[in-house]
C-alpha cells in the first residue's frame, strides 16, 4: 500500500511540473515550450498565435519571451485569453507615438499612457501603461502566474543575457522592453537591465527542455514599395531589428527550434499599437502554418 501511495504521489508531482498539451479531446503526453520574440508593435501578432493554441485546445508547459514577447507571454501566463489581449491593446492603442516625427497630434492614444521623460536617458515612461495592465491581471510576482514564464533581458554592463523568472513581474517586463534611448534601463542588484532583444531576441533556448519547442519571430521585413519612408525613430529601431534578425539566424543554424514561425509583417512601425486588427490580419498566414505544424507535431 505504501509503495502504491508513493507511486501515485510521484505521478501527481510530475503532472504539476509539466502540464501535457491537450489536442482537442485527446491528451498528448508531449509538453510544449513557447518562445515569443521581440518586435515592437509587430509583436501583437503573437496574439494570433495564441489564438491557434486556443483553437487546438493546446496549452504550453512553459513560456519564454523578450520585449513585447515577454509582455504578451506574461498576459497569457496570467490567464488572459487572446480575445482579452485584443481588447486590451485596442483600448491602449491610439496612434503610433513618434517623438521624432514632425507630425502634429501626438496627444492621443498611447501618448496619454506614456509620459515623455528625458531625465533618465529615455523618451518614454511606461509606468501608467503598467498601472492599467495591473487593473486587468492579478499577477504581480512570477509565482502568481499559471504558466512558468522566463523574461529575457540584457545586462548593459557586460552584454550578457539575463533570465528573470522570480520576483517582481512588472519590473522584469519593463526591463525586457527597455529599448535603449526609448525606455529607461532597470537597475536590479548590480546589473543595469535593457531590452533583451539586444542579446537574445527569440529565446527558444530557454524552453528547449520540452518535447516541442515553438518559436514565433515577429521581426518585420522592410519593403520600399509598401513601407512608408522611415522617420528617425523607425530608422533606429529597424536598424536594431536587423541586428536581431542576424542573431536569430545564427541561433537557428546552431540549434533550431522544432517549429519556427515568421509571419510576414511589413509596414508596421515601432509603436503602431493602434493597428491591432491590421497586424493580426497580417499574421494570418503564420497562424495557418503554426496550426498545421503544431497539429502534426502533437500527432507524431
Amino acid at each position: 500500500m505504501r509503495s502504491l501511495l508513493t507511486g501515485l504521489l510521484a505521478l501527481w508531482l510530475a503532472g504539476t511540473i509539466a502540464t501535457p498539451a491537450m489536442a482537442g479531446d485527446e491528451e498528448s503526453s508531449k509538453t510544449i515550450g513557447l518562445a515569443l520574440g521581440s518586435g515592437g508593435a509587430a509583436g501583437l501578432a503573437h496574439i494570433r498565435m495564441i489564438e491557434v493554441f486556443e483553437e487546438l485546445e493546446v496549452r504550453p508547459a512553459a513560456i519564454a519571451g523578450t520585449s513585447i514577447g515577454a509582455i504578451i507571454g506574461a498576459l497569457y501566463a496570467a490567464g488572459m485569453d487572446a480575445e482579452g489581449m485584443r481588447e486590451l491593446f485596442k483600448e491602449f492603442g491610439g496612434s503610433a507615438l513618434d517623438p521624432f516625427s514632425n507630425d502634429d497630434g501626438l496627444d492621443i492614444g498611447l501618448t496619454d499612457l506614456l509620459e515623455i521623460d528625458f531625465d533618465d536617458g529615455s523618451l518614454l515612461d511606461p509606468d501608467e501603461f503598467f498601472e492599467l495592465v495591473a487593473e486587468r491581471i492579478d499577477a504581480r510576482e512570477f509565482d502568481d502566474l499559471d504558466i512558468p514564464l522566463k523574461v529575457v533581458v540584457t545586462n548593459y554592463w557586460d552584454g550578457e543575457t539575463v533570465v528573470l523568472e522570480e520576483g517582481d513581474l512588472f519590473e522584469a517586463l519593463k526591463a525586457s522592453m527597455a529599448v535603449p534611448g526609448l525606455f529607461a534601463p532597470v537597475k536590479r542588484d548590480d546589473k543595469l537591465l535593457i531590452d533583451g532583444g539586444t542579446s537574445n531576441p527569440l529565446p527558444w533556448d530557454q524552453v528547449a527542455d520540452h518535447d516541442i519547442v515553438v518559436a514565433i519571430d515577429v521581426t518585420g521585413s522592410r519593403n520600399p514599395e509598401q513601407d512608408e519612408s522611415p522617420d528617425l525613430a523607425d530608422l533606429l529601431f529597424k536598424t536594431f531589428e536587423i541586428m536581431q534578425q542576424s542573431l536569430i539566424a545564427q541561433a537557428r543554424r546552431a540549434d533550431p527550434p522544432d517549429i519556427y514561425i515568421k509571419p510576414e509583417l511589413s509596414g508596421i512601425r515601432l509603436l503602431y499599437f493602434d493597428r491591432v486588427d491590421d497586424i493580426l490580419d497580417k499574421a494570418e498566414s503564420g497562424a495557418d502554418e503554426l496550426r498545421q505544424k503544431l497539429s502534426e507535431a502533437l500527432e507524431q
